[in-house]
């Protein structure tokens, strides 16, 4: 009965033990995502209303032929920027964006796999590993980014993808990443990066046409790449602090369960002991009653 004691004991100061690291890592996960947060909300406006100018100007465009980044081309090569974290202990988050970047392979780009003209580009180690095991073409490059996030460091990959589609290496690029929502939920989606999109008008929707100063294609050769290395740091700074959400609440969820298991241990801590000492009363009433026999 003592050894059995014992191992209860042993376990309870394990789980003590184990939530001190989970509650430790949530008040780190929560700090950082307070930086995070701050960071996408900020930027998102201003990426999305760069996006959303930039699309309107090449749909407005009578000849899209002069715009090499907005040309569509029959689909032949495949590029997807997978975007996941360097660090595991985040909840399904990881595992989330390789599935959508698994499904949206299944689902749009089935005939090019199987020729071999999917590539991945991975930025984050956990993305890599998987993918990697798994059999898929990836390129492990930008796989460090997390460690030196800076806009330069998403420029460069940015103006990779770029290059690669200039020369036709690829004929359509995608990102693959979580949006930010909130601390608790993020939003797993596969985005169009190159060729840019076009705005898809509602039947008998007129044209708004806009006067420009410079001239459109002068606009569109200049904002171009600066929008599009804007959109890749957006979508990486969604994937930052949907990262620090999804380990703070793994965390959280992780001091819940362990406070949980501690109240059952202490429970059948209790019973195995007060089990021994009914055995050592009995042992000691029926060794009296045998001397008094």
């Amino acid at each position: 009965m003592s050894g059995q004691l014992k191992e209860v004991r042993n376990r309870i100061q394990s789980v003590q033990s184990t939530q001190q690291i989970t509650k430790a890592m949530k008040m780190v996960s929560a700090a950082k995502l307070r930086r995070a947060q701050e960071a996408i909300l900020q930027m998102r406006p201003y990426a999305q209303k760069l996006q959303e100018i930039l699309s309107n100007i090449v749909t407005s465009l009578q000849s899209d032929s002069n715009i090499q980044l907005a040309e569509d081309r029959p689909v032949e090569k495949v590029l997807l920027i997978v975007i996941t974290s360097d660090r595991g202990l985040a909840g399904a988050y990881n595992s989330n964006v390789v599935k959508t970047a698994k499904q949206s392979i299944a689902e749009k780009y089935k005939a090019q796999y199987e020729k071999g003209n999917v590539t991945i580009w991975n930025i984050g180690k956990k993305g890599w590993e998987s993918l990697s095991k798994a059999g898929y073409k990836t390129d492990d490059t930008y796989k460090d980014i997390f460690l030196n996030l800076t806009f330069e460091n998403v420029q460069k990959a940015a103006q990779s993808a770029i290059a690669a589609f200039k020369n036709k290496y690829f004929d359509v690029v995608e990102i693959v990443y979580s949006e930010f929502i909130n601390a608790a939920s993020q939003r797993f989606v596969a985005e169009r990066f190159l060729p840019i999109p076009k705005i898809q008008k509602k039947a008998g929707e007129k044209n708004i046409d806009f006067i420009f100063e410079p001239d459109k294609e002068t606009l569109v050769a200049e904002l171009m790449p600066k929008i599009l290395n804007t959109q890749l740091y957006k979508a990486v700074l969604d994937a930052n602090a949907s990262e620090h959400g999804a380990r703070m609440t793994a965390m959280d969820k992780a001091s819940d369960n362990a406070n949980e298991i501690l109240r059952n241990l202490k429970i059948s801590y209790n019973r195995a002991r007060q089990a021994a000492i009914t055995t050592e009363l009995t042992e000691i009433v029926s060794g009296a009653a045998a001397l008094e026999g």
